[in-house]
């Protein structure tokens, strides 16, 4: 018997560093690297028993979802870099100095567009709703916290998972939509498609179960008087996006399995012989994967709703327009799928269906972008960072748009399909429609978060660096889809092509500097923190409830579950004089869930549990698939621990919470950004 094969499956020394080449060998470093200086600083400031006890552990979703923006922040670094290697690879290969090989190339792509989707866009998506959506209802936490932080925990377990494949093996080179036969074990070998169904599959389970929470938590958890038409936009955002997430998650989930019983089992599902059809496939993960890019751009839809309204002074235009698009855009996401592959063999018939019902979507999401303008209209407009980003994303989302109804049209999908111009495409409305939104949300709602702003000078830099850099890294590429380049193509060798691929290259160097202005501004204003405070909580005249409690909220975060009459309860709280008012005489003890480790056991034991499959090592995988249920059985038993905060410590809280009100001045909003607000700002009448 092999004692070594049982022992380690079919990782072998070779797997680990240095590899094949100084730029792999480089990232594996910085992989290894990392945590060690993480856990270098935490033991040299003792705070280990703090990261464990006050947010690894917490129940909080608050905290939960800062987390989720930790986890998408950190694979966003990896991510741009990434794109940016690939950009200069392109443009150096096309005069004569190519920076890597191509199958390093067709691991960049895959790792690239996975982390980008799963493992920023998601997780982000994810920690907004999870901060500011109860606070939003008037709730308390969401109805299942615990069920929450596993969420996470899987979603990180699947982060790590592939960010181990830069230290021990490689990546797929399948690309992120893993199309069979070429993920098949016959023509791709060996661990790197292994280690994508894992990762996805450990994510898509997370995300799924997140989305059940959330849409539990809107339908349960309301404030007395919040029905359904009183809800923000973001609620309504959430609330689609959850649905979404519920259905067009599983269809990947069954696709990853197939593919995995494909190459572990010797199944025929989607291989080219036996009875296999990759068809199945693609039909799939399309089902999932356009309702995936409704998941990511309508919480995106939410933000913008929130920041426009706010920074324009004005009462959200078409509220019930805006709704009614949402749920029209959340329904018309499952009739489109077919889209994505026009060019493989169905009928001009079941093309032209699927064209008109893909054009039709145009029609909500024009409805939106003329609400926001209205919006804006004749409104007191303060051009802060997340309004110039939401300007950008207007411009650029608009042409977007307008490349889709091109691409909709069977006939254009055939002439530039797979080219540089569907690259364009689908970054134009990604990239302004969702990570500008996510960039726009963390400047917003920062203040809430942690009780300071965010230095206005380094945010204005950062949004003409992404905006600037954005238009020069992917307009060069339309013109040169139309021109023949093909995506996913490490080397052209068209002198034609150089002056676009030279100016790409230039825009994704100014993102990567965008990205670097990011944490120069945070840098900045945590060493300003000091000067930038707004205890009591209301720094932009919000309108919404998560603007009525200090900054930070307490974990309970409100001393009383307010009552609803309006859209906007907030505003409608401080036109009557009520915001700042005493809060009940008989204060209330208050239980929420106690924090437990069990969550991050589970995710510690579902990324072993996959990378044990990844590599083959059965012993490992089913021991680790046992400990993940030991666990949620363990659970069950103890039931929901609880922890109280007693009625005296709710009532100290507020009560200094009020006198910081009625002590600060309120600040007109174009004195915002001044050491002056103190998060009072004086609301427009």
């Amino acid at each position: 018997m092999d004692w070594t094969y049982w022992l380690f499956g079919t990782l072998q020394w070779s797997d680990f560093p240095p590899k094949k080449d100084l730029i792999a060998t480089f990232a594996a470093s910085l992989v290894i690297l990392a945590p060690i200086a993480v856990a270098v600083i935490l033991t040299v400031t003792k705070r280990w028993t703090w990261i464990w006890k006050e947010w690894l552990t917490s129940l909080d979703h608050k905290k939960i979802g800062v987390m989720y923006c930790v986890l998408a922040a950190a694979m966003l670094v990896r991510a741009l870099i990434e794109a940016g290697l690939m950009r200069t690879q392109q443009a150096m290969a096309n005069v004569g100095s190519p920076v890597i090989g191509a199958d390093h190339f067709g691991e960049l792509f895959s790792t690239h567009g996975t982390i980008m989707i799963f493992f920023v866009v998601m997780p982000f998506i994810s920690g907004l709703i999870n901060f500011v959506m109860p606070l939003q209802i008037g709730a308390r936490d969401l109805t299942f916290p615990f069920l929450n932080a596993a969420s996470l925990w899987l979603t990180a377990a699947g982060a790590m998972l592939v960010n181990a494949s830069l230290v021990v093996g490689k990546f797929s080179t399948g690309g992120w939509s893993g199309y069979p036969p070429f993920t098949e074990l016959a023509f791709s070998p060996g661990e790197g498609v292994n280690y994508w169904i894992w990762a996805l599959t450990l994510t898509g389970i997370g995300t799924t179960l997140t989305g059940i929470n959330f849409a539990v938590t809107l339908y349960k958890e309301r404030a007395p008087g919040m029905h359904l038409m009183r809800m923000p936009l973001f609620c309504w955002t959430a609330l689609s996006t959850s649905i979404l997430m519920i259905f067009a998650l599983p269809p990947l989930t069954v696709a990853t399995a197939m593919l995995a019983l494909d190459r572990y089992a010797g199944f025929h599902f989607f291989t080219n012989g036996a009875g296999g059809n990759m068809m199945l496939y693609a039909n799939l993960f399309w089902l999932f994967g356009h309702p995936e890019v409704y998941i990511l751009i309508l919480p995106a839809f939410g933000v913008w709703s929130e920041v426009i309204s706010t920074f324009s002074g004005k009462k959200l235009y078409g509220y019930t327009s805006l709704v009614v698009a949402t749920i029209s855009i959340a329904v018309l996401s499952f009739t489109v799928w077919l889209h994505h592959f026009f060019t493989m063999g169905q009928s001009a018939n079941v093309n032209a269906v699927f064209g008109i019902a893909t054009m039709l979507i145009g029609i909500p999401t024009g409805v939106k972008v003329y609400d926001w303008l209205l919006t804006m209209y004749r409104g007191r407009i303060r051009f802060t960072p997340p309004l110039l980003f939401s300007i950008t994303f207007l411009f650029c989302f608009v042409v977007g748009g307008l490349t889709g109804v091109l691409l909709a049209n069977a006939p254009v999908d055939f002439a530039v399909h797979n080219s540089l111009f569907l690259v364009a495409h689908f970054h134009n409305m990604l990239i302004p429609g969702t990570l500008f939104a996510m960039i726009a949300g963390y400047m917003y709602w920062f203040p809430k978060v942690f009780g300071f702003r965010l230095d206005e000078r380094w945010g204005t830099i950062s949004w003409f660096l992404w905006s600037a850099g954005f238009l020069l890294a992917f307009m060069p590429l339309y013109a040169l889809g139309l021109m023949g380049a093909m995506r996913r193509t490490s080397m052209f060798t068209d002198p034609h092509y150089t002056p676009y691929l030279m100016i790409a290259l230039g825009g994704a160097g100014m993102i990567l500097c965008g990205l670097a202005a990011l944490g120069v501004q945070l840098f900045v204003s945590i060493r300003r923190r000091e000067q930038m405070r707004v205890p009591v909580g209301d720094p932009w005249d919000g309108h919404s409830l998560e603007w009525w409690s200090s900054a930070p909220p307490p974990e309970w975060n409100f001393a009383r579950i307010p009552q609803v009459d309006g859209t906007e309860a907030f505003t409608a709280m401080k036109r009557n004089g009520q915001p700042y008012v005493a809060q009940p005489e008989n204060y209330e003890d208050i239980c929420l869930p106690a924090n437990t480790g069990i969550p991050v056991m589970i995710g510690v034991a579902g990324g072993l549990c996959a990378f044990a499959l990844t590599w083959y090592i059965w012993w490992l995988a089913v021991v680790m698939l046992v400990a993940m249920w030991a666990l949620v059985v363990w659970r069950s038993w103890q039931g929901e621990p609880m922890k109280e905060f007693p009625a005296e410590l709710v009532r100290k809280h507020t009560e200094e919470w009020l006198e910081k009100a009625r002590a600060a001045k309120p600040v007109d909003r174009f004195a915002e950004s001044e050491p002056v607000n103190l998060g009072l700002a004086d609301p427009i009448r």
